[in-house]
């Protein structure tokens, strides 16, 4: 199965990824899997050290192989690497790791491990996850993807920038050198946050490639259950947002409900809908986060909420859509445009390359002029700019 329209990540349940409150196996299991509206699931190995991709397994187990979709992500090498704290563990590429000319054996480890984990014997799709300036543009990496592809681990590939915001000019340019091999990327993109994903959305149509949307919710926003004055819990991955993030987005989110009004959806539904409008735009995956608090809904019902979209619940037309000039105004009410400081490539970067940010160079000059993006005013930060950040 190819990734269908709604999907879920292992990231949601707050147990590999800080959003909420952890669920327990079983209520987690149950999320995962597959079926009622939302038969595409994501994995990445690095999640838990491959904890994820275990209890993903056991989810899984039962269920017809062929009637879902599962992606899977490698690209962190917690194997052989030393985890940098809040950095996690480094991209397989790190020269201190190794050499080009080894690529090939460790996509192709991290590829079956992670199978063996989920208790499969291939993935639908496989990306490289989160990768630094190397993994863009190394012929040897993408030589490693295209023979797991060949062995038969996987049928399709992709490329998942992040976790931030940002590689916008390195993505277009991976698509570009890699356009035959490359089926699927993931893209951060939501109504509170159009800019910079939005950006890329050209490149992927016209290269044929078919995009996955994350952190369509916002963190949590647009679940509707995040409000003025919430207490986020030690540890929690919004804690890095500024200071007013919610006030200021739920001023932009009321001012979008009469949209969601009219065509009688939900927040988030409204959220999915506005990104499914978007050239590409194939599938959603927004994070599904079990708040604390007595007033915090089920995630259970947020699961609903997205399966609906898929024909798999009540509660919402499948086949809701938005005009052009809903689009267009929902996008001009949360503009976040020169909002923050982007990732990867920057005019904004001096000195040496981090793997999460470098200098722009000529052949990024180039994709930037060829897609119409002035880096100088599409990717920096606008201090006096007044945004829902």
């Amino acid at each position: 199965m190819d990734p269908t329209r709604t999907a879920i990540g292992t990231w949601s349940g707050g147990r590999f990824m800080h959003f909420g409150e952890p669920l327990a196996d079983e209520r987690l299991i149950a999320l995962l899997r597959p079926g009622d509206g939302i038969d595409t699931v994501i994995t990445a190995d690095a999640y838990g050290a491959g904890e994820a991709d275990l209890l993903l397994g056991r989810a899984l187990r039962g269920v017809d192989r062929d009637s879902y979709c599962l992606i899977g992500a490698i690209g962190h090498d917690f194997y052989e690497g030393q985890r940098d704290g809040a950095k996690g563990f480094p991209r397989f590429t790190d020269t201190g790791l190794r050499e080009p000319g080894q690529y090939a054996d460790y996509i192709r480890t991290a590829t079956e491990r992670s199978l063996e984990r989920c208790g499969v014997e291939r993935f639908d799709v496989l990306m490289l996850h989160n990768p630094d300036r190397t993994g863009y543009c190394s012929p040897a990496v993408w030589d490693g993807m295209r023979a797991v592809r060949e062995a038969g681990l996987t049928r399709m590939l992709g490329v998942a920038p992040g976790p931030a915001n940002g590689f916008t000019l390195d993505l277009i340019d991976c698509l570009e050198r890699n356009s035959k091999d490359i089926d699927w990327a993931m893209i951060i993109l939501n109504p509170l946050e159009p800019w910079p994903g939005e950006l890329v959305l050209d490149a992927a149509a016209a290269h044929g490639v078919s995009v996955i949307t994350r952190v369509v919710d916002y963190g949590g926003l647009f679940h509707d259950d995040v409000l003025e004055g919430h207490t986020f819990a030690e540890g929690d991955h919004r804690r890095f947002r500024p200071e007013g993030w919610i006030e200021r987005g739920r001023e932009r989110l009321e001012r979008m409900r009469p949209y969601a009004e009219r065509h009688g959806l939900t927040m988030l539904q409204l959220a999915c809908v506005w990104n499914l409008a978007h050239p590409a735009v194939v599938s959603v995956a927004p994070t599904l986060i079990q708040e604390s608090g007595a007033g915090a809904r089920p995630i259970e019902q947020k699961r609903k909420e997205l399966a609906a979209l898929a024909g798999g619940a009540a509660g919402a037309d499948p086949g809701a859509r938005l005009s052009d000039e809903e689009v267009r105004s929902i996008r001009a009410i949360g503009d976040n445009s020169g909002s923050m400081t982007l990732k990867g490539a920057s005019p904004e970067h001096e000195g040496t390359p981090r793997p999460d940010r470098w200098g722009m160079d000529d052949d990024l000059s180039a994709v930037a002029a060829r897609w119409g993006i002035d880096p100088a005013r599409a990717l920096v930060k606008h201090e006096a700019t007044t945004v829902n950040q």
